[in-house]
């Protein structure tokens, strides 16, 4: 008895240790996917789960910094504000405490969890002024008295070893101890630091968040960090099960030639992998064969060069890479919508990382020569669709169409509402964790893949990424049968609103796409059981 007590106690340990990796999907349906609403406010975000991203399968929301930040006015109510923090007080410009608590009830009520992006790096670096939640503040004395925070809470001078204060990516000392883009840099390993961040946390927690996007984990130490996170409370057993950890990824922007690698904050849990959405917008604009991508990730002898997709956030874009910052390279954005589906349904239906969905909004893009020389868009720190006749930096509310798609004339882009990256969330809900079968490609830009086992496959895509028609008998693994494209419309009322694909007993259907060119025509197939008729 006493052996398997001691084994028990092993057991849960163990479960514990890595609850950091468990992105506490709700029980019941399959989620597998989910969303990033920048920049929206609580009251939407509430609604959103309850009418669609519940209902169509989605995980999760990351929802934008809840804290209190600087209000910056030069340049006007930039989106980077958000990333100013002032104080722990819940009072941002996507609302106040009581409607954020509502949010998280909500959409835990919806089976939909809240991943809060957190920014424990560092505080504001505006100067003097007064945050959202009326907090004043002077970053130039370290001075934060709503947390509060003095100078003492953030890191000595005399550990930035770097000249003239600039972090050199080449010094892991310098980008760990040094101030971020001249942001007061908080000493997370110091007592007072650390327990005014745990009580922050512990009161997400408290509230019903189910995990923590940690943002600029390369700037601290992995240990530090670490420590931090492991002395956060269990979640709230009203909605997880006793003993749940929070969900933890970081945001760590691994670049080839650096010495810091994500691989260092694996032991907090998961990592952003930037380096996969830079590839697959490179293959998909034809930089690389779409062939190449039968071994994405998988570790099997290929050069990708990705963290272990077991404790990998993976991702097109986000809100940093898709404005020019993060790593670098040219990444396929809402501004190329048929090329940015075709990367959105490649990643949904692939078996790597836990995938994120990007909902953006648009911005008038305007490219020059920076201060630095730099060609970029000058117009990059433009902040969310204000609201009419609000007070000035009002965010301004999601309206919905009669069509379903967020109204653009307001600015909100809503890709997560695209039909052809909605119902690609279903497919990989569909697939499961099972392994990528019945491979087909034709040496260049045309590829096709099941998703499950040989004999057991529930769901199959093609793509056809080059300018003549594909036109191929293609073994599914599926069982016989007419299937609706979910790129096409959907299964409603027992019929198929877009294209249908007959399986036939020897599991092969023919894929026929066209090469004609266009944002409307998605050069795209996908299938599944549950869209079968």
């Amino acid at each position: 008895m006493a052996s398997m007590l001691v084994g028990l106690a092993v057991m849960l340990s163990v479960a514990t240790v890595l609850g950091q990796y468990d992105p506490n999907i709700a029980h019941g349906r399959p989620r597998s996917a989910y969303v990033h609403l920048f920049e929206w406010k609580w009251t939407d975000i509430a609604l959103e789960c309850e009418r669609f991203l519940g209902p169509k399968g989605f995980a999760a929301v990351q929802v934008s910094p809840p804290n209190e930040h600087a209000v910056i006015t030069n340049p006007l109510y930039p989106w980077w504000q958000r990333y100013q923090p002032v104080s722990y007080k819940l009072v941002s410009r996507s609302g106040n405490e009581t409607e954020f608590i509502d949010m998280v009830t909500r959409c835990n009520n919806a089976g939909v969890r809240i991943y809060v992006d957190a920014i424990i790096n560092h505080m504001s670096a505006a100067g003097m002024g007064v945050g959202s939640a009326g907090s004043s503040f002077n970053s130039n004395e370290k001075d934060f008295p709503g947390v509060p925070y003095g100078p003492r809470d953030f890191t000595d001078d005399w550990e930035c070893t770097c000249k003239d204060g600039k972090i050199d990516y080449s010094v892991p000392a310098c980008v760990r101890n040094c101030r971020l883009s001249g942001l007061p840099d908080l000493a997370i390993y110091k007592f007072h630091t650390r327990v005014m961040l745990r009580n922050y946390f512990n009161k997400l927690v408290q509230i019903g968040v189910a995990g923590f996007r940690v943002d600029a984990a390369k700037h601290m130490w992995p240990i530090h960090l670490n420590q931090l996170l492991a002395s956060v409370n269990n979640l709230n057993t009203q909605w997880f099960p006793q003993n749940s950890r929070p969900f933890i990824y970081s945001e760590v922007i691994n670049q080839p030639n650096e010495p810091i690698t994500a691989s260092e904050y694996t032991d907090s849990g998961r990592v952003t992998e930037f380096g996969y959405g830079k590839a697959l917008s490179h293959a998909v604009l034809k930089g690389q064969a779409l062939a190449n991508l039968r071994t994405f990730g998988d570790g099997t002898g290929d050069n990708w060069k990705m963290i272990n997709g077991a404790v990998a956030v993976s991702f097109v874009d986000n809100h940093d890479n898709q404005r020019g910052h993060g790593g670098g390279g040219n990444i396929l954005t809402f501004r190329q919508p048929r090329e940015y589906k075709i990367a959105n349904a490649f990643m949904l239906a692939h078996k790597y990382g836990f995938p994120q969905v990007m909902s953006s909004y648009n911005w008038q893009q305007n490219y020059g020569f920076d201060s630095e020389g730099v060609w970029k868009d000058l117009n990059d720190f433009i902040g969310p669709p204000h609201a009419a006749g609000s007070p000035p930096g009002t965010t301004a509310s999601v309206v919905i169409t009669a069509d379903g798609s967020c109204d653009r004339r307001v600015g909100w882009i809503c890709e997560h509402r695209w039909r052809q990256i909605t119902n690609m969330v279903e497919f990989r809900n569909v697939a499961g964790s099972g392994d990528q079968v019945h491979w087909w490609d034709n040496g260049i830009n045309k590829i096709a893949f099941g998703r499950g086992a040989v004999g057991a496959t529930t769901a199959f895509i093609a793509i056809n990424n080059e300018d003549n028609r594909m036109n191929e008998w293609l073994v599914t693994g599926l069982p016989a049968g007419i299937y609706c494209d979910v790129i096409s419309g959907n299964l409603v009322n027992g019929d198929c609103t877009g294209r249908r694909i007959q399986v036939f007993q020897d599991t092969k259907a023919l894929f026929d796409i066209s090469n004609i060119y266009s944002d409307n025509n998605d050069p795209i197939i996908a299938i599944h059981v549950n869209a079968k008729l």
